[in-house]
């Protein structure tokens, strides 16, 4: 998309009532590829290209970062086995998170050509500098088993500018498709904001969940307006929902969109904004995956709803 609307008149016709409905209706559209009763994982576009992407990633933060021997690997394997037979593809990464890069490889070598071929790989750089940068990207490439990384992020915008000119070779070369802009407070909106309007990133990174909306009110608005691609990192607030939810029941109301569990009303809520191409909730269990993974099926609230299911989702938790 392009910039027929500023980010004022954007904001403006989002919070009118009639006039935003209308707008981010119009969203709605083209980004969802998938109908009520179509028991499919839902899939997003990818604004700059068109590409779709499953809608419900995972996150490997602490959950592969373990020891590489039998019995901690065996549950893994079980975990990206069902995700990949759900429909499941995104996969996210950094060497910030320990081993997981490193696990990630040792078990994508039990995985078939054909299902490799499902796998969006995201993964970060995350140092100073251009040459330990250019030799920890390497390093994740070996890591993960990879002659392509699909989404090369900078890690919470750490050496920005240095590593902006590496990713930008590496994608000429084409050993990566794509670059993002990650950070995990909200704080660093604006200055996501201020490098994205200059190096026009294809993907930006995020923390977003029902407690945490920062986000709708000026970064996800910028990413609908400048075509950039939005991952959802902390959808729960690493694992504070569950706290809150422990011991409640999911009222009826939520059966009408769908959803049989918090979880998968918490991440059915992030999903229904538009702007919102992939969750990545990290998991290691695989009765866990599942519950999250329910969350792209079935019906998903429109801009007109999304109030009333946010109001009854937190008046639930109280």
């Amino acid at each position: 998309m392009g910039s027929k609307y500023t980010r004022k008149d954007f904001l403006n016709r989002f919070a009118a009532s009639f006039a935003g409905a209308a707008m981010i209706d119009s969203f709605y559209r083209p980004l969802f590829t998938q109908t009520t009763g179509v028991a499919k994982m839902l899939k997003r576009r990818i604004p700059k290209t068109g590409e779709e992407i499953p809608a419900i990633g995972l996150g490997t933060w602490q959950t592969l970062d373990v020891d590489p021997d039998p019995s901690s690997l065996a549950p893994l394997k079980e975990v990206l086995a069902e995700f990949l037979n759900a429909g499941g593809g995104v996969v996210d990464s950094s060497p910030m998170y320990g081993r997981s890069e490193e696990i990630f490889g040792i078990l994508s070598k039990d995985v078939s050509a054909n299902d490799k071929k499902k796998f969006f790989l995201a993964t970060k750089v995350w140092t100073r500098g251009e040459s330990a940068g250019k030799a920890q990207i390497e390093a994740s490439f070996r890591k993960m088993k990879a002659d392509q990384i699909d989404l090369f992020q900078i890690h919470n915008l750490l050496d920005t500018q240095t590593h902006l000119k590496t990713l930008r070779d590496l994608k000429d070369k084409s050993r990566i498709r794509y670059i993002g802009l990650t950070h995990f407070t909200s704080s660093a909106f604006s200055e996501m904001e201020k490098i994205s309007i200059k190096e026009k990133p294809d993907f930006l990174q995020i923390p977003y969940s029902i407690i945490t909306r920062e986000a709708e009110q000026r970064i996800l608005p910028f990413a609908l307006e400048n075509g950039i691609a939005v991952l959802i990192n902390r959808p729960f607030e690493e694992g504070g929902l569950f706290h809150k939810a422990k011991g409640k029941t999911l009222p009826e109301y939520f059966k009408e969109w769908d959803c049989n569990s918090f979880a998968q009303a918490f991440l059915k809520y992030l999903l229904s904004h538009p702007a919102v191409t992939a969750v990545i909730p990290a998991t290691s269990k695989v009765s866990h995956l599942k519950d999250n993974l329910q969350a792209g099926l079935g019906r998903f609230p429109d801009s007109k709803e999304r109030k009333v299911f946010l109001s009854n989702l937190l008046d639930a938790l109280d």
